[in-house]
């Protein structure tokens, strides 16, 4: 690792150690960043520096913009998604100018950030990947605990659509807890069936 990644990937923690919110009895935000990082060298091992930056820091500081500041549906939640994108891009930014990144590798991790050209754009499927199976094995089960099993298949559905067919495949075996893991089966079978959006 160059002192350059080590000085962005430690400054994104540390701020994400700010967190006031536990997971696992750490941070977080810190502990989600951990976890993406981990995913991607498993997904996708030799990653650029801007991609690992971009994976560790995509929700940087998420708690300061709360998705309750927003209205409610969908319109309310796509304004609240793209302005904490913008800002989480911003503070990778400021972050990465402090480690003596350039300006090119600061603009590239930004769009991987805000997700720009997905699909189209290889690394940025690569992050969407990880964070579909970061959410998969980390957080679909306590989901899938407070909602009816219909809007559990609807979501794993929706996300399944969003991987590409690699992280599809992986993700069955990317130590998904027993009942997610059913439930993405049945959900593969239903994203296969059903007409693309």
């Amino acid at each position: 690792m160059s002192d350059r990644l080590h000085c962005a990937l430690g400054a994104i923690d540390a701020a994400n150690a700010r967190d006031l919110s536990r997971e696992a009895g750490e941070p977080a935000e810190l502990v989600y960043g951990r976890r993406m990082s981990e995913a991607l060298a498993a997904f996708a091992p030799g990653a650029s520096e801007a991609l690992q930056i971009a994976v560790r820091g995509q929700h940087i500081e998420r708690w300061l913009m709360p998705r309750r500041d927003y209205p409610d549906g969908k319109a309310g939640y796509i304004a609240w998604r793209n302005a904490a994108k913008r800002r989480h891009a911003e503070r990778v930014a400021e972050i990465m100018e402090g480690c003596g990144y350039d300006a090119a590798a600061i603009a590239r991790a930004g769009a991987l950030v805000r997700k720009e050209r997905l699909r189209a754009d290889a690394e940025t499927q690569t992050l969407e990947d990880v964070a579909c199976l970061v959410f998969l094995r980390y957080y679909a089960a306590s989901f899938a605990a407070k909602h009816a099993e219909e809007k559990v298949l609807d979501i794993l559905v929706k996300t399944q659509r969003k991987m590409s067919p690699l992280s599809r495949a992986q993700a069955l075996d990317f130590g998904l807890p027993g009942p997610v893991l059913a439930l993405y089966e049945l959900a593969l079978k239903a994203a296969d069936a059903a007409p693309a959006r």
